[in-house]
């Protein structure tokens, strides 16, 4: 079966390290109020990438949480991919040249395509779509809204931008431990000729077997997981363990 990498999420709100249950704001859970601490953390567990997420950026339309962004920087040396509130190509140099290893462009893909083009064409293999779907459309500024647009549709024009990945995110089910859709993810990777990225809903060690058992020859090179790492419903060693035998 495919390796899958796994990325666990630190999602930032207020400067403390969060989860939400579908993307609402008012509904956080506060795992830890040292991101960095919680960083190392996933680090020394093991696992070789970080999923960050300015949460009050995305709702801004600006970076908010860089202090702590920065702390998980200065405190971890595996790569650190980073979304949330970056729009523009000042707020994308910036990042990769504070060390940040790949930017992730959710909203600003959206509404701005020719920003991912320039992007991938400035600095190749660093750019990352984020897709967040509500019902197969995709949804902008934090999640609050729902566009027209179709996520396969998003799916294909940024793919040919040269995109490193596109991160495919189920918002109905983000935080609530019910399981990857795993059905549309794997849909999403066999139209679109870029590394899939699942996230949302990831509740168990089986939803992760399930998703390995899918991902056989297609696209989908790894998943996000937040809440079930944080309550310990996955076991960091056992989790990795799977993941790449």
């Amino acid at each position: 079966m495919t390796a899958l990498r796994l990325y666990p999420a630190i999602d930032l709100k207020d400067g403390q390290c969060v989860r939400l249950r579908r993307g609402a704001m008012d509904d956080a859970t506060v795992y830890s109020s040292d991101p960095a601490a919680q960083a190392r953390a996933w680090q020394d567990a093991g696992f070789a990438w970080l999923h960050v997420v300015d949460l009050d950026g995305a709702f801004a339309g600006r970076p908010v949480n860089s202090a702590a962004v920065a702390a998980i920087l200065a405190a971890v040396t595996i790569p650190v991919q980073l979304g949330g509130g970056i729009r523009d190509m000042a707020g994308i140099e910036g990042w990769l040249a504070a060390g940040i290893r790949r930017v992730i462009l959710g909203s600003a893909a959206a509404k701005n395509p020719d920003l991912v083009r320039q992007a991938c064409r400035a600095f190749p293999g660093r750019i990352v779509v984020g897709i967040d779907a509500r019902d197969g459309k995709v949804a902008t500024e934090g999640w609050v809204e729902t566009s027209s647009i179709d996520a396969h549709d998003l799916a294909r024009a940024v793919a040919d931008a040269g995109v490193a990945a596109i991160v495919y995110t189920d918002i109905g089910r983000d935080g609530m431990l019910s399981g990857l859709n795993i059905e549309r993810t794997v849909a999403l990777a066999t139209a679109v000729a870029a590394p899939i990225i699942a996230s949302g809903g990831a509740g168990g060690m089986q939803d992760l077997v399930e998703l390995r058992r899918a991902a056989a020859g297609t696209r989908i090179e790894g998943v996000i997981v937040g809440r079930a790492l944080y309550d310990g419903r996955i076991d960091p060693a056992r989790v990795l363990a799977l993941l790449s035998g």
